[in-house]
């Protein structure tokens, strides 16, 4: 499906996107159009309305960006938005991680912890990518342990202390573990 974009947005013409989608949407995702209807405005009656209201929809939309890698967008969406982040394209594990994330709507659970879990596998894959290159890790800078040092010492002590307790709690419990064996 080819999305239609505007190059304006002329007044009311948001109703028309939104009833254009809610007509095709409405049956596929649950949930979807809920707010479109505008006997409905959980606004009223705080909202004072004016005249210029509808003139901030009156403007003209960026150009839609080039595609050129793999973008992820929203099942709920039509397509992809007009301006989106090209720092990061999808790779590896994380990335085939991402694409199962992005066949369920943001309403489910299975959409965001899919995607959480794999902001934590593409960490472990940085840090091996950054090994193959020869890149040690120091610990001290990229987790912020010299500037808590030097701004929040006491909170570095006792942070600091409570790991060394805690390993070394750790260490002796698998060391008697041990020894029963």
């Amino acid at each position: 499906m080819q999305p239609v974009l505007e190059d304006r947005i002329d007044e009311f013409q948001d109703r028309k996107i939104a009833d254009r989608n809610l007509n095709n949407r409405v049956k596929d995702i649950p949930g979807w159009g809920m707010d479109a209807d505008p006997e409905n405005d959980p606004t009223y009656p705080m909202k004072h309305w004016n005249g210029a209201d509808h003139e901030r929809l009156n403007y003209k939309k960026a150009p839609q960006q080039r595609i050129d890698i793999e973008v992820f967008h929203s099942v709920e969406r039509p397509g992809v938005t007009r301006v989106f982040g090209t720092s990061t394209p999808p790779s590896g594990l994380s990335g085939a991680i991402r694409r199962y994330a992005y066949k369920y709507s943001e309403a489910t659970a299975t959409h965001w912890m899919t995607l959480i879990l794999a902001d934590r596998i593409n960490a472990i894959e940085g840090k091996l990518d950054d090994l193959r290159h020869g890149i040690l890790p120091n610990p001290w800078i990229e987790r912020g342990w010299r500037a808590e040092w030097k701004h929040n010492r006491p909170a570095f002590v006792r942070k600091a202390a409570t790991t060394a307790l805690l390993i070394t709690a750790g260490l002796m419990l698998l060391k008697r573990e041990s020894k029963r064996k």
